[in-house]
């Protein structure tokens, strides 16, 4: 099981990438941050980067406002 945004819990499987788990969840945001177990995963390593078993996954979309 990994832990996404502190509230949902999500089966894991080995082999997990971040991109993986973006296309499950159907986040589609242009601009996001993503971290695992507090520390940022580049964009460009998304679909290399594996999600480990009991992970904390963070996901923030971000906004921009005046």
């Amino acid at each position: 099981m990994i832990t996404l945004n502190r509230r949902e819990k999500l089966p894991w499987h080995e082999g997990l990438t971040v991109q993986d788990l973006l296309e499950q969840v159907k986040f589609t945001y242009p601009h996001i941050v993503v971290s695992i177990n507090g520390t940022v995963v580049n964009h460009d390593a998304y679909a290399q980067t594996l999600i480990p078993d009991d992970a904390d996954v963070r996901v923030i979309h971000l906004i921009a406002g005046g």
